[in-house]
């Protein structure tokens, strides 16, 4: 088992597939028997779903996790325009503050096994006037999977995201090379590339698809 409470599932980019990689873990979690939690503690591009206000990233997590939680531990912040948080926060008149994501996360924890959380953008996205996903990470004490979208680009971004957890001492746990578009084909030359540059074991290679991911697709046990 973990010697974490959770995992944050981080992306080199906005669009990179964490909703689509945090959704196969939570599934495999389930099938091995733990009981782990999904959140998403901040959206954008909400609509009404339902009855609610969601996002198809929020419905996959929820559905995913074998235990229904409430929206409220799920989701703290949920905005309807597709734009970054500390924008969207700003136009309501909010701000977001983590102690009410590290709450919901304490209270998630106590009554799972594992939390997988979810970022929004990059580690570098700001959430406030002063903090960024980063800072929330921080705070969770989560050790990062972070999923890179095989694209052009990839490997500065990774390297910058792998360089920005080194400076703030958050372990790296492992990887992910996904293919998020349908007509992205596979590259060897960067997986290579990015093999040899990223401190951490890759958990697999994810190809499109049209649905969800294969259950052999990751190997999670690198993680423990």
């Amino acid at each position: 088992m973990s010697p974490y409470p959770g995992l944050f599932i981080a992306g080199t980019d906005t669009g990179v597939g964490k909703t689509r990689i945090a959704c196969q873990i939570l599934r495999q979690l389930r099938e091995k028997g733990i009981n782990a939690a999904g959140a998403k503690p901040i959206a954008s591009g909400m609509q009404e779903m339902h009855g609610q206000w969601l996002n198809e990233d929020i419905q996959a997590i929820q559905e995913a996790t074998e235990r229904q939680f409430s929206l409220e531990l799920v989701n703290q912040y949920r905005y309807e325009p597709y734009i970054a948080p500390h924008i969207a926060a700003m136009c309501r008149g909010e701000e977001i503050d983590v102690r009410v994501i590290l709450d919901c996360f304490r209270r998630l924890a106590a009554q799972s096994d594992l939390v997988v959380v979810e970022g929004a953008g990059g580690l570098m996205t700001p959430l406030n006037e002063t903090q960024t996903f980063l800072d929330l990470v921080e705070l969770l004490k989560l050790p990062v999977v972070l999923v890179v979208a095989v694209r052009l680009g990839c490997i500065n971004h990774a390297l910058l995201s792998q360089r920005v957890l080194e400076s703030a001492g958050i372990p790296l746990l492992a990887w992910v090379a996904n293919y998020p578009a349908a007509d992205m084909t596979r590259d060897i030359a960067v997986e290579e590339s990015l093999a040899s540059r990223l401190h951490a074991p890759l958990l697999g290679v994810v190809p499109w698809l049209s649905e969800s991911v294969n259950t052999e697709t990751l190997d999670l046990e690198r993680l423990f």
